[in-house]
């Protein structure tokens, strides 16, 4: 076992893109040791991609930003679940790209988002996997919303 950094992009903002985590780097979780590590979910970090159990609404600036009800819960490890929607679910007249990026070896390199509508605390709120790594390539195509950035995230049961 090695201390290594690790991106959490979904804790931390992705600004920074690194909080110190114990990662085992046994040969079966390590794939790809490039300049930047491809690390596998396992027993010390799981990972599961399932389909969210109802609609997923998210607001900012008092606009609907995402409105799904095929949106994927990513659970990683202790970390909270984090809701990942389709971008064709989302209102992409409302969404900014900026050159914000952050890599996580589970995950790979993530690009960011404005809210246009949310104003200065919607900075950077969205971010998405463009080419996410095989373990959790059901997130493609989906992006992800920070709730403190937000109005609200609501997952809303049928």
């Amino acid at each position: 076992m090695l201390q290594h950094p690790m991106c959490d992009s979904e804790r931390d903002g992705g600004l920074f893109g690194w909080s110190w985590h114990v990662i085992d780097f046994s040969p079966e979780y390590v794939s790809g040791m490039s300049d930047k590590p491809v690390l596998q979910p396992g027993p010390t970090h799981p990972i599961t991609v399932t389909p969210t159990a109802g609609r997923v609404v998210v607001t900012s600036g008092g606009k609907v930003v995402a409105d799904s009800r095929n949106s994927l819960t990513l659970q990683e490890s202790t970390y909270p679940a984090v809701q990942y929607v389709p971008l064709a679910d989302v209102d992409q007249t409302l969404l900014e790209r900026t050159t914000t990026e952050s890599y996580c070896p589970f995950k790979g390199d993530a690009s960011y988002y404005s809210i246009t509508s949310g104003g200065d605390r919607a900075v950077d709120s969205v971010w998405e996997y463009r080419n996410p790594h095989d373990a959790v390539a059901e997130i493609k195509d989906h992006v992800a919303f920070y709730p403190d950035r937000v109005d609200a995230i609501e997952i809303q049961t049928d």
